[in-house]
């Protein structure tokens, strides 16, 4: 697909059949009749009409996930089973891949290539790893009084409500969902309404691939209606959301306010990335920060947004990364040959000119970027941004941008390093490049971040688990794991 031009590929775009509809209990439905505009931000231009969930909406996708979990076959499967339909499900998220990938593009404005390479890569890379792990788990018999027999099961816990954002809609979809269909749980699942068109294309797949009906439902709306409704309902056991620090204090309440559901949080971030000199390879690394940065738009709570260089390298490695900033091509995400698409909106558009605006305010230093991009294309652009000769106190060094505007601090000497990159509420990712072996391992132990890359930054695979520590939230996505958080521990002790 991606050797078609810019021309072919809109016009397979537009030819796309866009969803609209809830997909609840195996079937797609309309709902209440209410709706929502979904606006693609490469042009500003209408995609649909979204079926817009209320209460009602929720109450019903609710109650067939419950009746699956309680009276169903999904969680009386032989695990086997279960991995076999979710094996069925990574095959037809790669037959579907330019489906799906022209619609995220469409719906979140990253592009093309990446939506097809990255994203989907990761998804159905999602769903095969735990349709393959799902008969890998296994129960516990410990070692007890020769009289007794114990025995420590792992069972699913339940109906599993999974709210996801807009700037990795499958990929983040399929690390809740995949997990809990491999456990035997059911899930409702609620995509952020500025992409709920690709979440709706995965509840069908979800279907076609033979899920029994209740065991995989989406419904689509807005955060403060369909997502609370989710967080205070009394019959889902868990609650698993990607988003926002604010969101997800929102969620614990709900839980509070409710049944006291668990609530498993992978938040923000304001991941640090330290540049020692003695790094292996300086071009590399001030490469990979402005790659790091830039892309997915910054739209990433990963994103490396503050970049702490020793004063002795600061200069070389921010030049590096500016120019990089220049040769980006930012264009329609349509386009193969883009490599900056649009933000997803206007709104987020705005919130992060405000950032840059208060930058200026504040007295860092703008070296490129901070502009609005093609504007004559009604769509959501920004060129990418790099302030240095920033203040640790600053609200660019202090707040997520989700954006591509990067912050360079510099420092002297390493407890300062580690300092300045502590110096955050935040604690999901963090980058260290260095050639000493020694430094690598306690500056890594030091940071206190759910992930620290070492010479590299954005790499792994599904074999490792990844959340935050601090306010970037708890528990774990990828990795057996993750499983943890859809399993309940059930202690049976036989006296023989």
């Amino acid at each position: 697909m991606l050797d078609l031009t810019p021309d072919e590929l809109l016009g397979r775009a537009k030819a796309l059949d866009l969803p609209a509809q809830h997909h609840i209990d195996g079937t797609d439905e309309p709902g209440g009749g209410a709706a929502f505009a979904v606006v693609s931000p490469r042009d500003g231009q209408l995609l649909t009409q979204v079926a817009d969930a209320g209460q009602a909406e929720v109450d019903h996708a609710v109650a067939a996930a419950r009746r699956a979990f309680d009276s169903g076959p999904w969680p009386r499967l032989a695990p086997a089973e279960r991995g076999r339909i979710l094996l069925r499900m990574a095959e037809l998220l790669e037959a579907h891949r330019e489906e799906l990938a022209l619609t995220i593009t469409l719906e979140t404005g990253k592009p093309i290539t990446e939506a097809y390479a990255i994203e989907l890569r990761a998804a159905i890379t999602t769903f095969r790893w735990y349709g393959q792990l799902a008969d890998k788990l296994t129960d516990e018999s410990p070692h007890t009084a020769s009289d007794a027999l114990a025995l420590v099961t792992r069972e699913p816990t339940g109906v599993v409500g999974a709210v996801v954002p807009w700037n990795f809609p499958l990929t983040l979809a399929g690390w809740k969902v995949a997990p809990a269909l491999a456990a035997g749980c059911t899930v409702v699942l609620k995509p952020s309404e500025s992409s709920p068109l690709s979440a709706l294309l995965l509840g069908r797949i979800g279907t076609e691939a033979g899920l029994p009906p209740g065991v995989l439902n989406v419904v689509t709306g807005d955060g403060p209606t369909a997502g609370r409704a989710i967080g205070l309902h009394p019959d889902v056991d868990v609650l698993a959301f990607t988003g926002s620090t604010a969101v997800g204090r929102h969620f614990l309440r709900y839980s509070a306010d409710s049944n006291l559901k668990r609530v498993w949080l992978e938040l923000g971030g304001k991941s640090p990335n330290i540049i020692l000199p003695d790094a292996p390879d300086l071009d590399r690394a001030a490469a990979t920060a402005a790659w790091g940065i830039f892309f997915n738009q910054g739209e990433m709570c990963t994103a490396p947004s503050r970049l702490l260089v020793h004063s002795s390298i600061a200069e070389r490695v921010t030049d590096a990364v500016v120019r990089r900033a220049e040769e980006l091509r930012i264009g329609d995400p349509l386009d193969p040959a883009t490599e900056m698409g649009a933000l997803v909106g206007e709104a987020h558009l705005e919130r992060v000119r405000g950032h840059i605006a208060t930058g200026r305010e504040q007295g860092a230093r703008l070296r490129t970027g901070g502009e609005r991009a093609l504007p004559e294309s009604g769509g959501s652009y920004l060129q990418p941004t790099v302030f240095d000769r920033v203040d640790p106190g600053m609200r660019l060094a202090r707040e997520e941008i989700f954006g591509p505007v990067l912050s360079v601090l510099a420092f002297d000497d390493l407890q300062e390093a580690v300092r300045l990159a502590n110096a955050t509420e935040y604690g999901l990712a963090a980058g260290l490049w260095t050639s000493d072996l020694s430094t690598a391992h306690q500056v890594s132990r030091a940071l206190k971040a759910g992930t620290v890359w070492v010479n590299c930054y954005e790499e792994g695979d599904l074999t490792v688990p990844f959340g935050g520590m601090k306010q970037s939230g708890n528990g774990r996505d990828k990795s057996a794991h993750a499983i943890d958080k859809y399993t309940e521990l059930k202690t049976t002790w036989i006296q023989l």
